[in-house]
């Protein structure tokens, strides 16, 4: 199998706003106290023998890019480690000094996938999510696998 990682394209923006809308119900996402439209965000698009295998969505703040979404759409094949590679090697040629994301506690599969790569960490943002819900996004779901689901998670890959 042949795994090709390129940036998003015009193109490719209903494709991008199908692969988030089924993996979160929505392009519409809430993190650090604020909504915003992943779809609508510079990303990179996985290939696998030319067909979508993954998806990753940023944004660019002075010298830190944060991960918005990371979606594999086949997991075991390579295509999210592709995606944090290459954003790592954009990133770094702009410049950046680090990549961050946010992840909900819940979500351990991400936690182990993500320092399984490099990333650190750093911040736990305590009830985050729960005020998300209260204010911005009433349908954040309040469990996944038994756990509820309340604050966010600040992880962090250093470039320099």
């Amino acid at each position: 199998m042949t795994m090709v990682v390129r940036p998003v394209a015009e193109a490719d923006r209903d494709l991008v706003a199908g692969l988030i809308t089924s993996a979160w119900g929505t392009t519409v996402m809430a993190a650090h106290g604020e909504l915003y439209d992943a779809a609508d965000q510079p990303g990179l698009l996985a290939l696998a023998d030319g067909d979508p295998a993954g998806v990753l969505t940023y944004r660019r703040d002075g010298d830190a890019w944060e991960i918005t979404t990371l979606q594999a759409l086949r997991p075991g094949v390579g295509a999210g480690t592709a995606l944090l590679d290459a954003i790592a090697v954009a990133a770094s040629g702009a410049g950046a000094r680090r990549i961050w994301l946010i992840t909900t506690n819940d979500n351990t599969h991400a936690l182990r996938f993500y320092q399984r790569r490099g990333y650190d960490l750093v911040a736990v943002h305590r009830d985050a999510v729960t005020r998300a819900r209260q204010a911005l996004k009433p349908e954040i779901p309040l469990e996944d696998d038994g756990i509820p689901i309340r604050h966010e998670l600040e992880l962090e890959l250093l470039l320099r």
